[in-house]
């Protein structure tokens, strides 16, 4: 299987398979003398591991990352960086009755139809556990980031869950961190458990919405047309697994905009240029504008329940499947740190290639 890579200068391969005895990735092209160790990367990967409440999948992986390479006394060597994530905790005979059949919203017939051969044990290489690599990579982005641009800082968290979405006028970034979803809205989360509570029991599942913002990313970031940093932010958002839409800015609904409305107007102030607003998400042109750069994705409901569902053995017989396992009845929560590690990756990404273009020059302004 090829295209396992993404990035241009910095560049991340991911590897393994959800029930395999390890899965990790190479992470090419960080500067040279960024300080870094296992420290700096596993607090990302604790905010993303299994079984830290109901609401999650309760496999339980410690997700202790090891780095083999790429690092000497506490620094990065500018070579290629070898991240593990050893699998503690498969449970493979879950799955046995899946072998000969195909889940339904899941990749199994199409792995299957395009290469003749599958692992159906979690789902193997399309299994969302791919994403606890993506985290990996994510936090040497991170590491990268703070020496080169210290005031940088990317947040993620739900805005909507199901039908239910976040009071924007209760917006509470202090309550992101005290509750399970994510979510900056104290009064949501309670409604939020309530609902999410009542799917589970019934065994059944929702999606999701998450949004992920980076504040502190300087202007000048990404080319026009083919090197868009929107275009490359959607394809990173649209990689994760189980995402089936991404916007930046106001996306969809900025169609139902006037272009009065739509505009971003611009006052100079002391400091430089000052927008009035941020429809754009910080993007115009496929440049950064030096302004917050906000991207939404929405995440599916999980297709892995445990009600029975229709569909056809690998011979091409009806039957009905239930999946069991353990699962996520909300795949969204985990997508949060995911989504903030791909906005790493490609801010990182453009930071570099930027500086190989232009050496940071900007044009002036007043």
């Amino acid at each position: 299987m090829s295209l396992n890579t993404f990035g241009h200068l910095f560049r991340v391969t991911t590897w393994g398979e959800s029930h395999g005895p390890a899965i990790g990735c190479t992470v090419d092209g960080c500067p040279p003398g960024v300080a870094l160790t296992e420290a700096d990367i596993q607090p990302w990967l604790d905010k993303r591991k299994p079984g830290q409440n109901k609401f999650t999948t309760q496999r339980k992986e410690p997700d202790e990352v090891r780095i083999l390479s790429g690092v000497f006394q506490g620094n990065t060597t500018g070579t290629p960086i070898q991240l593990m994530i050893e699998n503690t905790d498969q449970r493979s005979k879950d799955y046995g009755d899946i072998a000969g059949a195909f889940r339904p919203g899941h990749a199994d017939i199409t792995y299957h139809q395009k290469y003749g051969i599958r692992d159906y044990r979690g789902g193997g290489r399309s299994s969302a556990r791919e994403t606890a690599s993506r985290v990996a990579a994510g936090g040497v982005a991170r590491a990268a980031l703070a020496a080169l641009v210290p005031g940088l800082r990317i947040t993620g968290y739900m805005v909507q869950m199901g039908v239910k979405g976040i009071d924007r006028s209760r917006f509470d970034a202090g309550e992101i961190e005290r509750n399970p979803f994510w979510v900056p809205d104290a009064v949501a989360a309670v409604e939020w458990a309530e609902y999410l509570d009542a799917l589970r029991l019934s065994h059944n599942s929702v999606g999701a919405v998450i949004e992920v913002v980076a504040e502190g990313v300087p202007p000048g970031l990404g080319a026009p047309l083919y090197g868009k940093l929107d275009s490359d932010l959607a394809s990173a958002m649209m990689s994760i697994n189980a995402v089936k839409g991404v916007e930046i800015g106001e996306g969809m609904a900025s169609a139902a905009l006037t272009g009065v409305e739509n505009a971003d107007e611009i006052r100079m102030g002391s400091g430089g240029p000052e927008f009035l607003s941020n429809h754009a998400g910080g993007i115009l042109g496929g440049i950064s504008t030096g302004q917050p750069v906000v991207c939404r994705f929405a995440v599916k409901p999980t297709s892995s329940i445990l009600t029975p569902r229709q569909t056809i053995t690998q011979g091409g017989q009806d039957t009905d499947l239930i999946t069991k396992g353990r699962h996520d009845p909300c795949v969204g929560i985990r997508a949060v740190p995911v989504g903030e590690a791909m906005m790493a990756c490609v801010i990182l990404d453009h930071l570099l290639l930027d500086r190989g273009q232009t050496g940071g020059v900007r044009g002036r302004i007043g």
